[in-house]
């Protein structure tokens, strides 16, 4: 049957859609779920050559499934970039990007408001193997620049930031990193390209938790990292065949179908949560609330230009009292409808204590500096309706003594 060329310059809701990899010979029009280890070659010299990379196709799973690729050019062409690979977590696509990158003696300068295990992976694993690390404040511009060496070869950022939201400039951090020879790295976790393509700001490399808004429904666990071709099978897909970080087929079918529906979840949670924010904001038991589509957010008009005018499904706030644990922690236990848990990007809204849970491990030294207090309680917003979220959070701020 003669297939359909589709046309090009399509928009990003389109490509949500339908960009991917050639259907089958069956013509199928749901992506298929190549669920196999290994793929069978023609021939001796077939199988030498494609194992050697003279020649594509695809042979074992690890690094080459029709599905996995399917998933990772979709995502490819929503970050507005050449290439992508996926991996088995967003934490694994972090690793495999420092691992591609990264040498004994070579230094990175990362915002000090990452997120902890980024933040351990970078400050404490990598320095047994030589790696230094300098990290500054999100927003600061200069200390980015300052803290720039010889040795740097790669500036990491992620905005907005986990848990507070704190927003960077993208642009001028993609200029500091390139007069300095370095790389611009950015995770675009709690935005998607949805709301923001890093990579048309001057960014080298997006990284992605697919666990999150990708996948949309908290199903499955997956990562990406989305760079030009040379990146990525020059350097990224080595090291991912050799160390293994594999993302599975049936992983990659999940955020792969999540993402037909990206845009208008986005839409819609952020919508709700710039909702749930004002009226945060208003609430007496409240000191402060952390959106970047709040006017009062310290980078709020920088997040409107950067992010596509919205503020994003995620927010956090403070909440009043002498014992901030207790009444953190109070709070988030009389919730009957949001689930307590550290995930989020789904459509049920979570809700979680940062400073005990997805940075626990943190010191609090590391805590303060961040800025992540123990009053600070963190909201994914789901796509409940909004009076229901307001009532469960009214449980515990009106009974707060």
């Amino acid at each position: 049957m003669k297939r359909k060329t589709p046309p090009t310059d399509l928009h990003l809701d389109t490509l949500a859609v339908r960009a991917g990899v050639e259907p089958s010979q069956y013509s199928e029009n749901s992506e298929a779920l190549y669920l196999t280890s290994s793929f069978t070659q023609p021939d001796s010299e077939t199988a030498a050559r494609r194992f050697s990379g003279e020649e594509d196709g695809y042979i074992y799973s690890r690094f080459t499934n029709p599905t996995v690729a399917s998933m990772e050019k979709r995502l490819a062409a929503l970050e507005s970039t050449q290439a992508c690979v996926g991996t088995s977590s967003g934490m694994s696509a972090v690793l495999l990007m420092c691992m591609g990158l990264l040498k004994a003696g070579d230094h990175v300068v990362c915002s000090q408001s990452m997120f902890g295990s980024t933040l351990k992976l970078i400050g404490t694993e990598f320095a047994k193997f030589g790696v230094t690390s300098t990290f500054v404040s999100q927003s600061d511009v200069q200390a980015w620049r300052a803290a720039v060496k010889p040795q740097t070869r790669l500036l990491f950022a992620e905005t907005p930031t986990n848990p507070l939201t704190e927003v960077c400039d993208i642009a001028a951090l993609a200029d500091i990193a390139h007069a300095a020879g370095a790389l611009l790295a950015v995770d675009n976790c709690f935005c998607t390209p949805a709301l923001q393509q890093p990579a048309r700001l001057g960014a080298d490399i997006i990284i992605h938790s697919g666990t999150k808004y990708l996948d949309g429904q908290g199903r499955v666990v997956a990562g990406a990292l989305c760079a030009s071709e040379e990146l990525v099978r020059n350097t990224f897909v080595p090291v991912m065949r050799s160390a293994g970080m594999s993302l599975s087929p049936f992983n990659a079918w999940v955020v792969l179908k999540g993402m037909e529906t990206l845009g208008i979840r986005m839409k819609a949670q952020s919508q709700q949560a710039l909702e749930l924010a004002q009226w945060l904001q208003d609430h007496p038991q409240v000191s402060r609330v952390h959106y970047p589509g709040l006017a009062s957010h310290p980078q709020h008009a920088l997040a409107m230009r950067q992010q596509s005018g919205l503020g994003g499904a995620v927010l956090s706030f403070d909440v009043k009292g002498p014992e901030l644990r207790r009444n953190a922690f109070h709070v988030i236990d009389s919730t009957r409808l949001m689930s307590v848990t550290a995930n989020l990007g789904d459509v049920k809204t979570i809700i979680t204590h940062p400073a005990s849970t997805s940075h626990g491990r943190l010191t609090e030294a590391q805590r303060q500096a961040a800025g992540i207090g123990q009053g600070l309680i963190r909201v994914a917003v789901g796509l409940e309706h909004l009076d229901d979220l307001k009532a469960d959070l009214s449980i515990g701020l009106d009974s707060l003594a």
